[in-house]
């Protein structure tokens, strides 16, 4: 299933440092800007996927401003590229203010559903970013960034480092069943946590001598996902047939009334709908490629917030995901500035 997926199959536009044997570059393609080097190591920033838990990369990002750390070099994937696409762009506070303002209602009022290739169009998402970023293109941030984004035809990991940057954040959020893929430089991309979840080599790829990950899936708490084991064995059996029951009738609940809770089945377990299903299998793979990627080109240090108990599609939750993101990076703050000091030294 995952052929084509593995890191080393690389299409990068405009990324110099990368050795040409794993480099494609498109014609015509020019060197981005040079943006001034401040004194001691350049930091990169690595924000990695997991839909409404990114909120709490605003929180990481202004701790890290807040104690002079400033980095140069900001990656980002899904969500990461939008958190991050901001910050580069200096927009970070409007980002923050519109996650404030949300409610599980306006939320809503953002979607736009259809049933082509994606089940939300994004044409209201995409609206909101074109408003508050404008007609921002990467190169001319002064905060180098790219975002991550996969082919979908090839499988091929793509990283967006010139153009436009609101495109460069829709194609790497393109949630596939969720949004429809988006059209980028003659290819149709999809969201980015398929073959990089957290970019640590594209930070690196892009100068940084540091780098600095978040990392949305790492939270070891018994909520969130087992560590790595070897595979379950079990003995497959037909479940036993449900007992009959009359059939349900539909009816008009007041406003306000939850429906009931899914019935559990023979062996206690309820079975889950079809969005739930959908968002937990992502949730999986974009947590096993993570451990993969990371295990393969560490970061430097690695910022986990506690999100384990946070819904991936919980946007209205920011205020509680922010808080918890200051949290990690607080705890960080110690082991942050002895490798920043002992790589000045080293300069």
């Amino acid at each position: 299933m995952w052929d084509g997926l593995s890191p080393g199959r690389t299409s990068q536009v405009e990324v110099r440092q990368v050795a040409p044997s794993r480099a494609r570059f498109p014609a015509g393609a020019v060197e981005p800007v040079t943006l001034p080097q401040a004194p001691g190591p350049r930091i990169g920033l690595a924000l990695g996927g997991g839909s409404a838990r990114g909120w709490s990369q605003i929180g990481v990002i202004e701790v890290l401003e807040e104690a002079g750390i400033h980095p140069a070099v900001v990656a980002g994937c899904s969500i990461g590229a939008v958190v991050g696409g901001c910050y580069a762009a200096g927009q970070l506070g409007l980002l923050k203010s519109f996650a404030l303002s949300l409610t599980r209602r306006s939320v809503m009022g953002l979607l736009d559903l259809r049933l082509r290739s994606g089940l939300i169009a994004g044409d209201r998402l995409k609206r909101r970013l074109q408003h508050d970023l404008a007609d921002r293109r990467i190169e001319g941030l002064p905060v180098r960034f790219a975002s991550v984004a996969t082919d979908l035809h090839s499988g091929e990991e793509v990283w967006l480092t010139r153009g436009c940057l609101v495109e460069a954040l829709r194609a790497s959020y393109a949630l596939p069943g969720i949004f429809p893929p988006v059209r980028c430089g003659g290819r149709l991309l999809l969201d980015g946590t398929l073959v990089n979840p957290v970019p640590v080599t594209i930070a690196r790829a892009l100068g940084a001598d540091l780098v600095i990950c978040v990392n949305l899936n790492g939270d070891p708490r018994p909520g969130g996902l087992r560590e790595a084991a070897p595979p379950a064995r079990i003995t497959a059996e037909p479940a036993a047939s449900p007992a009959a029951r009359r059939p349900r009738r539909w009816i008009l609940r007041r406003p306000g009334r939850r429906a009931p809770a899914p019935e559990p089945g023979p062996n206690g377990l309820a079975t889950p709908g079809m969005a739930r299903v959908m968002l937990d299998a992502f949730n999986i793979t974009q947590d096993r490629i993570s451990r993969a990627r990371l295990a393969g080109d560490p970061p430097d240090i690695a910022i986990v917030p506690r999100l384990a108990e946070m819904g991936l599609f919980e946007f209205h939750r920011a205020a509680e995901g922010i808080a918890l993101g200051r949290e990690a990076a607080r705890a960080a703050l110690p082991q942050i500035r002895g490798l920043v000091a002992a790589a000045a030294a080293r300069t």
